[in-house]
């Protein structure tokens, strides 16, 4: 009887984050009210807040998730002393592509949390401002010093996330990238790494 329990609260519980994403994503922490995310999720409100506080706490809870899916891949991959700056770079684009591909609706998330939360998505973002001490930024000194780490990390980012943040302007412009958006996308794969090797020899 305790496991059927469980498995309810569990189950509740995940359907109230599902709404919640949804509900932020469509429009941003500050719009939202929890009876939004009581009503999208098909429970009352008194329920929602007996598993979750208040918004605030949903919102970090939700973003925590989501900021752990989308640094939590980067991190251990740059601050790793044993691969090399060009197995970091293709080990990034492969993972990044791969998780945007499983997960379209992250970016845009991501980019509405900073828009409309920008404090609170700062917050968040303790244990990820270890770029410049990372064993990727030795070895980008060591490659090319006029490169700045910023630089290339952000090249590396954007080149993965903004095919995905962009794909309903794209597939406006082209049908056809709709129809093999993800043919594309593993090409970038290898396309990314190919560019960033092109920029570290640039002077």
């Amino acid at each position: 009887m305790a496991k059927k329990k469980q498995e309810k609260t569990l189950s509740s519980e995940e359907k109230i984050k599902e709404a919640a994403r949804k509900v932020f994503m469509e429009k941003g922490y500050a719009a939202t009210r929890t009876r939004d995310i009581a009503e999208a999720a098909g429970m009352n409100l008194a329920l929602l807040n007996y598993y979750f506080r208040s918004k605030e706490k949903l919102f970090e809870l939700v973003m925590q998730e989501k900021l752990s899916s989308f640094f939590g891949l980067m991190l251990p991959v740059l601050q790793d002393p044993a691969s090399s700056l060009d197995d970091k770079i293709r080990i990034i684009a492969d993972r990044y592509i791969s998780m945007l591909t499983a997960n379209p609706d992250l970016p845009l998330f991501v980019l509405n949390a900073m828009r409309n939360a920008p404090k609170k998505f700062v917050a968040l973002l303790k244990g990820a401002d270890h770029l410049l001490q990372s064993a990727f930024a030795q070895q980008l000194k060591e490659r090319n010093p006029d490169v700045a780490p910023e630089q290339l990390f952000i090249n590396i980012m954007s080149l993965c996330i903004f095919p995905f943040a962009m794909r309903p302007g794209l597939e406006a412009i082209s049908p056809e990238i709709g129809a093999k958006f993800h043919v594309l996308m593993e090409e970038r794969k290898k396309l990314v790494p190919k560019w960033m090797r092109a920029m570290l020899k640039v002077k």
